[in-house]
């Protein structure tokens, strides 16, 4: 049933991170002082800055805790918070400290190489979601880890909820193990 096609290809596409800076944050004045920023108190308590290079996003919170998106390596993270910093520097906040980041979650898509048979795997393939009329892709949680699929029948996926960028390959490989025995019965 499965026919396989090539090998299995993934990428990060996004890196969610948090980190506290450790001074408290002036939002409005940030909203005032510095361009690409986003600040509506009435709506959420955060101030979204918008990072041009490298492009990311980052939810500042007035507590000094912010959380980083958008960052396809842990390189463009630490670049993305030091240019938080230094904006915060042309405001006199001096952070101090060397901020500790905590990686909250990695996205990756990518192929694993083989057509699936979507309306076979969720009978099949335990703790799966597939309803094609709301969404044509099938949801499956990996048990044993804490990754989350989504899995097109054109061997397309994205894989959610790891916090490594080895966690991501061995989730996929074991994925691809688990489709394998199901599909070749």
């Amino acid at each position: 049933m499965a026919k396989k096609v090539g090998k299995k290809s993934i990428e990060i596409v996004n890196i969610v991170v948090s980190t506290a800076l450790e001074k408290d944050i002036p939002l409005e004045k940030m909203a005032a002082t510095l361009p690409n920023t986003e600040y509506n108190p009435e709506q959420f308590p955060g101030l979204v800055l918008r990072i041009k290079d490298p492009k990311t996003s980052a939810l500042i919170f007035s507590s000094g805790k912010v959380v980083c998106t958008g960052a396809r390596t842990l390189d463009a993270v630490d670049k993305s918070i030091l240019q938080i910093i230094k904006s915060l520097k042309k405001m006199d906040i001096v952070v101090t400290i060397k901020p500790e980041i905590t990686v909250q979650n990695i996205v990756a898509s990518g192929s694993i190489g083989m057509d699936l048979n979507l309306n076979v795997l969720g009978v099949k393939l335990p703790n799966t979601e597939y309803e094609p009329e709301q969404f044509p892709g099938l949801v499956h949680k990996l048990k044993g880890t804490n990754a989350t699929f989504l899995l097109f029948s054109n061997g397309k996926i994205v894989c959610t909820g790891t916090k490594t960028e080895e966690a991501v390959h061995e989730a996929t490989d074991k994925l691809i193990e688990n489709l394998e025995k199901i599909l070749n019965k």
